[in-house]
């Protein structure tokens, strides 16, 4: 870990925070909430000494990368300006594009908006949502799932915040690093806090490892994270110049059978019944990793390792 370095990068307004290590051709590895650039430190390591060059930043609003605070800055578009500005400060032409969680979802963002800066793409968790021009996206899953599913009860600035307040900051991410591998309701009245949820460290989780993370959140707080579910529905109004448009990078998928975001209604299906394919023809490889959930980078990190490998060594 030591050999990791750790720069600043000025880019579309912010300064983000990178982990970079090796040479060779560019991974750049987007993380998802409640993470950083550190859930990518297996990945880190094992690629780079493949001979590739690893690049996991902070993105907007985590870690040691700036934090705006207003949700209207956390757009898909948003995010992908900060990726551009990234690659291009560091003088680099295109990548193979890695996301997990929300970092898959802004991976599959760039890829439609910028497919000339990605060689292939391998997303964990968070297959491709093609965009329903009939319903905004949040107001579609409270349609379905109803105000108390945990994307509903983020939506309102400062409730989630409030709640999670009420708990030591380590304990808080033993239970969010345990609580989503079923579908998470949050009813209002009792709040993620008064939730019965395990506070028993996963095994795949060192002390030290929620330290880190837990010192990182207490310096910067949980709303630009929770930016990102909040500007959801902003994104689903900027990008309808881009409804219908498939995406073509070359791609694999690979996600847990206990992964919350699997479980969702509907998402299995569309993943195996020719729906995912439809929208990402150049969708080469599905991987379900049987008795895995959300965090599977982390939790399966030479499993993900090598099933990133094995794709972009093809290109």
């Amino acid at each position: 870990m030591d050999k990791i370095e750790h720069t600043t990068v000025a880019t579309n307004g912010i300064n983000m925070h990178i982990a970079s290590i090796g040479t060779g051709p560019v991974i750049l590895f987007l993380h998802g909430f409640p993470e950083l650039w550190y859930s990518w430190r297996n990945q880190l390591l094992s690629l780079s000494s493949l001979g590739y060059r690893c690049i996991a930043p902070d993105l907007r609003g985590h870690g040691d990368t700036d934090a705006p605070p207003s949700s209207a800055t956390y757009s898909g578009i948003h995010i992908a300006g900060d990726l551009v500005g990234l690659l291009d400060h560091l003088g680099i032409d295109q990548v193979f594009l890695v996301g997990h969680d929300w970092g898959a979802i802004m991976a599959w963002n760039f890829c439609w908006f910028r497919p000339d800066r990605v060689k292939a793409l391998v997303t964990l968790s968070v297959p491709f949502f093609p965009r329903n021009p009939t319903i905004k996206f949040v107001d579609g899953l409270r349609a379905s799932l109803g105000d108390d599913y945990y994307i509903c009860w983020f939506q309102e600035p400062g409730v989630a915040e409030e709640d999670f307040a009420r708990m030591d900051t380590a304990i808080l991410m033993k239970k969010l690093f345990s609580v989503f591998d079923d579908p998470l309701f949050i009813p209002k009245d009792i709040g993620f806090s008064g939730l019965q949820i395990s506070d028993t460290l996963p095994s795949w989780l060192t002390e030290e490892d929620i330290n880190y993370y837990a010192k990182k959140l207490d310096q910067k707080g949980f709303t630009g994270g929770l930016n990102y579910y909040r500007a959801a529905d902003l994104t689903w109004e900027l990008t309808a110049p881009w409804t219908g448009l498939q995406v073509k990078v070359p791609s694999k998928f690979i996600v847990g059978d206990q992964d919350i975001v699997y479980k969702m209604p509907g998402v299995k299906e569309y993943v195996q019944n020719g729906g995912f394919k439809k929208d990402v023809p150049n969708l080469q490889d599905v991987i379900v990793m049987e008795g895995v959930g959300h965090f599977i980078n982390q939790e399966k990190p030479k499993e993900i390792s090598t099933h990133i490998y094995d794709f972009i060594k093809k290109f």
